[in-house]
């Protein structure tokens, strides 16, 4: 259902339950062909037949697989301008009880909890056991186009929309990002480009750095990123080229599938 008006915190444990649930994973050295990757996924895809050494990725991807390998995936539509990085003098941060009890004894992120507590999301991020959420620092807010951050806390359904784009639910280490990159579904019921292929191993959200990585806390796993996500910030994924040779452990066990709710 589209966001278009404040959800209260059940609605919004439901919406993110509904949205992506563990599933099957798939390699791409598994999804050369319609049938090999609906053998590892269970689901079809659009493929058919193989043309190039990496496929079945982009509606695999979207039904449960892992991010695809890099350069195959589906385009990302941008939704604003990026933001500039944030200055990189983040202090590590410690899991320490759930995703919020982190967030808020850090101190580093007063803007995000904010945002997180004035939109009816902290029993999601308290409660929730298999999330990943992309939490940008409060130097990273600061570093957001001017008057931009205003308009969003002046807009809670907004904020609560900006503030679900950052989750996922599933638990998504570093592990199934490296080497891969490709979309999956977020909170906000639109896609985060998740991108491992940085030959130097940076690993990047919707072109955001992730300054620290694979934090577990007790409600789902955390990750710091150098500036807020935005939608089609990170630019698109491009089809693969014939040539390619298909990637190794492009997120052997990740998932991110969108599920219908239960009825």
């Amino acid at each position: 259902m589209p966001i278009n008006r404040l959800l209260t915190a059940a609605a919004a444990s439901a919406l993110v339950a509904a949205l992506a649930l563990p599933a099957a994973a798939q390699t791409t050295s598994t999804a050369k062909t319609e049938a090999a990757a609906k053998a590892a996924t269970g689901k079809a895809t659009s493929d058919k037949p193989a043309g190039t050494a990496v496929q079945g990725t982009a509606k695999a991807v979207k039904d449960g697989a892992a991010p695809a390998a890099a350069g195959a995936g589906a385009n990302v539509q941008a939704t604003a301008a990026a933001t500039t990085p944030a200055p990189s003098n983040t202090k590590a941060v410690a899991a320490q009880g759930d995703l919020v009890d982190t967030l808020k004894l850090s101190g580093q992120f007063n803007t995000f909890v904010k945002a997180i507590d004035s939109t009816n999301l902290t029993q999601l991020l308290k409660t929730n056991k298999n999330l990943t959420v992309f939490a940008p620092t409060d130097a990273a807010f600061a570093a957001m186009p001017a008057g931009e951050l205003a308009k969003l806390q002046a807009d809670k359904v907004a904020m609560q929309k900006f503030v679900l784009h950052h989750i996922i639910n599933a638990p998504v280490d570093t592990t199934k990002i490296k080497g891969a990159r490709g979309p999956v579904p977020s909170g906000a019921q639109d896609n985060i480009l998740l991108d491992g292929s940085d030959e130097a191993g940076t690993l990047k959200a919707d072109g955001a750095t992730i300054v620290q990585a694979d934090l577990k806390t007790s409600s789902g796993m955390l990750h710091i990123v150098d500036k807020p996500l935005v939608a089609g910030a990170g630019g698109t994924a491009e089809p693969a080229q014939a040539s390619a040779p298909a990637s190794t452990g492009a997120g052997s066990d990740a998932s991110a599938a969108a599920a219908k709710p239960k009825t």
